[in-house]
């Protein structure tokens, strides 16, 4: 299981479940800052499983670099042509429903659930 952890946030993936797991609260600046997590995301992106879940029901909040960062994924995902993805968000966070409706454009069978 590979993993970014810090006192605000914490990013793991399982790849039994094929689940990509986001928590607290990404707030860093610039898209240099990062270049771990799209790394993270590459080579998960680039073992193109048939289906992947991000699930970010936990995280708090995502600013406009990270937001980048998750748009990006999302075409690189698109460009494989053979992945699926579902991205799990939560109801009671506010951003999360408008953002990722927005992701939605980049790849139009990417899948939402808001729970």
């Amino acid at each position: 299981m590979e993993q970014i952890k810090t006192e605000d946030y914490c990013i793991w993936h399982d790849p039994e479940r094929a689940t990509i797991f986001f928590q607290g609260a990404l707030r860093l600046k610039g898209v240099e800052h990062y270049q771990l997590l799209e790394q993270l995301l590459n080579d998960i992106a680039d073992c193109e499983p048939p289906i992947l879940t991000l699930n970010l029901q936990e995280l708090e909040f995502l600013n406009s670099s990270g937001i980048n960062v998750l748009s990006k994924f999302v075409l690189k995902v698109r460009q494989k042509g053979n992945v699926q993805m579902l991205i799990k968000g939560s109801k009671d966070i506010s951003w999360q429903e408008r953002t990722l409706k927005n992701l939605q454009r980049l790849m139009v069978n990417l899948q939402l659930e808001f729970i």
